[in-house]
């Protein structure tokens, strides 16, 4: 029997894979429960390790406090509108059906309710492209089309902090501690880069040896990698 490679071990919870969600501010979502227009302002911006994107802390005027991903534009004093009658403004937060086509949107739900799983990291956005009485088409940042519920509410405009990638990390000690603040596995070693003892793929003296990529659905865990249990192999013709 063989042991779980390192790429394997990452689902455990174990201390080295653990999700370090203690150091977030608090979940970024919709309001809840939500019968009427209510409004808020920007009382802070602030940076989340476990985000990307700057957040937007909100005091709505029923007393609530909340967090939503700040759009491209938005400082402190701001005013917001969460509801179904808003004003198509940056940040603002409606059901996709009061949504105009062409429109810019962020942090959509993919099931109404859910509080957002699409388009959450910094500097993207999706499109709305089409409305029809049941279903809602959208271009996600992938270019592929989706049909949401209408309703399903998202924010207006895109999400601020599209320029982080253009900074060049320089060193290897840079990239090591931004991963380490999120707990990401880093770095990532191709598999015949390895010692014959740490991956099925490694090994060879002297240069990269070819190996098939198949593993069949039995196979134990330290041989469990690359294509398991492939329908179909070769080249596309």
């Amino acid at each position: 029997m063989g042991k779980n490679l390192k790429q394997q071990r990452r689902g455990r919870g174990t201390a080295v894979f653990r999700a370090l969600s203690r150091r977030s501010v608090g979940r970024i979502q919709h309001v809840k429960n939500l019968n009427q227009n209510i409004s808020g302002n920007v009382i802070d911006l602030v940076k989340c390790p476990m985000h990307y994107a700057p957040i937007a802390q909100i005091k709505y005027n029923n007393g609530e406090d909340g967090f939503v991903f700040a759009p491209e534009g938005m400082k402190v004093g701001d005013e917001i509108q969460v509801g179904t009658n808003v004003e198509m403004k940056p940040g603002n937060s409606t059901e996709l059906k009061n949504i105009p086509e062409g429109t810019l949107i962020y942090n959509i739900e993919s099931q109404p309710g859910d509080g957002g799983k699409f388009c959450r990291t910094n500097g993207t956005f999706a499109r709305l492209v089409a409305k029809l009485p049941d279903s809602i088409t959208i271009i996600l940042p992938s270019k592929k089309e989706k049909k949401f519920c209408p309703d399903c509410r998202a924010n207006i405009g895109i999400i601020a902090g599209s320029g982080r990638k253009e900074k060049p990390f320089l060193k290897a000690g840079n990239k090591h501690y931004a991963m380490r603040a999120r707990n990401k596995f880093w770095p990532v070693v191709n598999g015949n880069s390895m010692n014959a003892v740490a991956h099925p793929f490694g090994g060879g003296s002297s240069h990269r040896h070819k190996c098939p990529r198949q593993s069949s659905r039995d196979a134990p865990p330290g041989r469990k990698v690359g294509s398991i249990a492939p329908s179909r192999t070769g080249k596309k013709r």
